[in-house]
């Protein structure tokens, strides 16, 4: 019970809440399903709790297990003494597991190894300790030995010295001193290998740089590991400036090696320098940058978890028919309709804009479609002619008032990769793959969280250096965010896909299609129960699965909730103490206000449950996920060169780094705020203020257009680090009626947006 204790105080959590969630845990509980239905048992771990639990117990039992497989080695060598033993039980990483048996691994014949085998340790040990008589010549004298290898006293010394420096460098707390001083005070010095200057221009940042290990920030560190890569950038990790002499006085220090050993001082002297220069220092210099890139990759893999969990979170726009629209020039704009649940009803390649400017026969067509499949809302990709395309849709919307038409452009990223795919080629065989792009678009507005599991996470585009970390460890993290948020939401059972099912609690991949082929064949699924009639879908699964599954319009009202059908006598017990029918309870928060919980309180039902089921009776079927909203570009700015400096613009922030966020603001070129211009006050972390996904105004600070690079601010103007340049009025441009709009009051534009939405039924789902 060792590392439930540990992990226990590591959550501060109590140690019987440790051991009942990773009881579970082992018998094959999803932690969604342990975080939301056995509160009672774990103590309310949450989620977040559950994960990091997951992930430390898995570390501390590899742990166990290698240290089980290290004393085994030593103990077979005979070198297991109490003390050592003692020392690696007590080991708390695997870094210093690995220091302790350092000396003891097997390994290749060195040359120390060479020289102990001729015969030189007692050498090694004499000038060592300094107690030998004569200079290092003459005592390396008696250990020639020309049958061993050793010729003369030079060889005799060469030998005793690579005895030493295994030695000295071969002990697991000066590795432990040393490694953590050169992370706190050791700089990385990163310089350009030379004639890769022109080669390797995006990263002349890094060409004469340097910054203590521990305070490089893990886009800096993976910008670097990859110049280094790409054999543009040479890095080395050296002492602190005037203190170059400190790693041979540590090693020194730590032996409690005095000056004083006589004629035998030099030698030594170069022994220790030729220790640190040769050994310890590479070595520990492997391991750091090691440790640097491991908490940069952390850190980036976080980063993108937390951009894709806002990303799949976001608001949907409902089901609703829509128009999907895959912008376009030359190759046209590709136009797919879907109905409310995502059915593909009908497709058209348009050619609005040049070079085949056919504007009016568009409008007629696009008409046609909404008319005809009673179209609401039109999703527009944000990529190549996103602004023109959005034209367009807006001036159908005007001219087609009676369908209350909602343009809403969409970020594209994946879409691609989507219609590649296999996936996509079996659902729509005979479509092009544009085509299969633009119903992408269009079912991504409706929902994003169903539409986006199709796509590799990798490929949405919300990460930061996201192809130079361990890609294990990334694809890990993306799934349990993937995993979080699906059964945070809960699915329709009867129009999920199989990509959407596999990610609910206890569903495989292989389960989730059975679940489709049954509903294909069977119809409709009209009470969870049905379930346990599916190939391959027994007791366990349906346990761990059926609260995140909904069923609307069916048998039982309870399955279009989040009530666990394991709970569902409970919420019986709760009508009759009330006196009213099922249907009567659910919905009604003054009459569930009257129950009496204590009485239907017990050991599996406790309070947590108890306060869960009230919650989810009071509005079943609740969708967590926020009120739909979207931006609104302005008209008059579709391309870089449109802004000029001052112009105030809303946008979406698309992606989230480290150093800023990244804004679209619809001229084909996200933005960056810096993190330095995100608020009036300190920004630590850009997460704590702004999510992927987010409405923000902001400000352009400054524009190059020939490298595409746009600097925004969200500060107010006097408090920006822009100075004057970012409260100049506008150029007189800016004064025409459409370009007015961009710097009009952000609460003018949200209104008339928010009255839109109104209109056509979405402000509420």
């Amino acid at each position: 019970m060792q590392i439930e204790k540990l992990i226990a105080s590591e959550l501060n959590a109590r140690h019987e809440q440790v051991i009942a969630a990773v009881q579970l845990l082992d018998e094959g509980a999803s932690v969604p399903f342990i975080a939301r239905y056995r509160k009672e048992v774990t103590g309310a771990l949450d989620d977040t709790q559950l994960r990091t639990l997951e992930q430390r117990l898995g570390y501390l039992r590899e742990l166990a297990e290698r240290r089980s497989s290290v004393l085994d080695s030593i103990r077979s060598q005979g070198k297991l003494s109490a003390e050592l033993e003692q020392q690696i039980l007590a080991a708390d990483t695997k870094n210093r597991l690995e220091d302790l048996y350092l000396p003891y691994r097997p390994k290749r014949r060195t040359r120390a190894q060479k020289a102990r085998e001729a015969g030189l340790e007692p050498l090694s040990e004499a000038l060592l300790s300094g107690k030998g008589q004569g200079s290092p010549q003459q005592l390396a004298q008696a250990f020639v030995n020309p049958q061993g290898g050793i010729e003369t006293p030079d060889q005799a010394l060469d030998g005793a010295r690579h005895i030493l420096i295994e030695r000295l460098a071969e002990n697991a707390d000066l590795l432990a001193s040393v490694r953590a001083w050169l992370w706190q005070q050791g700089e990385l010095v990163v310089t350009v290998v030379k004639s890769k200057e022109i080669e390797g221009q995006k990263f002349s940042n890094y060409f004469d740089y340097r910054e203590r290990c521990a305070r490089i920030p893990s886009h800096r560190a993976l910008a670097i590991l990859r110049g280094h890569q790409e054999g543009v950038l040479r890095y080395s990790l050296q002492p602190p400036e005037g203190q170059e002499q400190e790693g041979p006085l540590r090693i020194a220090r730590h032996w409690q090696l005095r000056p004083g050993n006589g004629k035998s001082q030099p030698w030594l002297d170069e022994t220790l320098q030729q220790c640190w220069s040769q050994k310890l220092l590479p070595g520990i210099e492997s391991d750091l940058v090691r440790q640097l890139r491991g908490a940069a990759e952390a850190e980036a893999i976080q980063v993108f978890a937390r951009n894709l969990r806002d990303l799949l979170l976001a608001a949907p726009a409902g089901q609703r028919a829509t128009l999907g629209l895959d912008p376009g020039l030359r190759s046209g704009v590709k136009a797919a309709v879907v109905d409310a649940t995502g059915k593909l009803l009908a497709h058209e390649t348009l050619y609005p804009h040049a070079p085949h400017k056919r504007w009016d026969q568009s409008l007629a067509t696009l008409a046609k479609l909404c008319r005809t499949h009673k179209v609401e809302l039109i999703a527009i990709g944000n990529g190549t002619a996103s602004r023109e395309t959005e034209q367009l849709a807006r001036e159908l919307a005007q001219k087609e008032p009676s369908l209350s038409l909602v343009p809403v452009v969409v970020s594209e990223a994946g879409a691609s990769v989507y219609s590649a795919s296999e996936l996509a080629a079996k659902e729509f065989p005979d479509l092009d793959v544009t085509i299969r792009g633009a119903v992408s678009i269009a079912r991504r507005l409706q929902d994003p969280l169903a539409e986006l599991v199709k796509i590799e996470a990798k490929a949405i585009g919300v990460g930061q250096y996201q192809h130079d970390v361990d890609q294990k460890e990334l694809a890990g993290m993306l799934d349990t965010v993937i995993e979080d948020c699906v059964n945070h939401v809960g699915v329709d059972l009867n129009t999920a896909s199989v990509e959407l099912l596999s990610q609910i609690a206890g569903l495989s991949r292989s389960v989730a299609s059975n679940i489709v082929e049954h509903r294909n064949q069977q119809g409709a699924f009209k009470r969870r129960q049905q379930l346990l009639k599916v190939p391959r879908l027994g007791p366990k699964a349906y346990e761990q699965c059926a609260g995140f599954l909904r069923i609307r319009n069916g048998d039982q009202a309870l399955d279009n909730s989040a009530v666990h059908p394991e709970a569902y006598p409970l919420v019986e017990r709760m009508a009759a103490q009330l006196g009213c029918s099922l249907p009567q309870l659910i919905g009604d928060p003054a009459r569930l206000a009257k129950l009496n919980l204590e009485a239907l309180r017990s050991d599996r039902f406790g309070d947590y449950t108890l306060t869960d089921i009230v919650r989810e009776l009071e509005k079943p079927g609740r969708d967590p996920r926020p009120e739909f909203h979207s931006a609104r570009f302005d008209d008059a700015i579709t391309n870089i060169e449109d802004l000029t400096t001052g112009l105030q613009l809303e946008g979406v922030i698309t992606n989230i780094t480290n150093f800023g966020a990244f804004v679209d603001i619809g001229v084909h070129q996200d933005g960056l705020v810096h993190i330095s211009e995100l608020a009036d006050h300190f920004v630590k972390d850009p997460h704590d203020l702004v999510n992927t996904g987010q409405i923000v105004k902001v400000r352009v600070l400054t524009v190059d257009a020939r490298r595409k690079r746009i600097a925004l601010s969200m500060k107010t103007p006097d408090k920006s680090a822009a100075g004057e340049a970012a409260v100049k009025p506008a150029p007189k441009a800016v004064s025409s009626p459409s370009a007015k709009t961009a710097a009009r009051p952000a609460a003018q534009a949200e209104g008339t947006l928010a009255a839109k939405l109104r209109a056509a039924g979405l402000s509420k789902r």
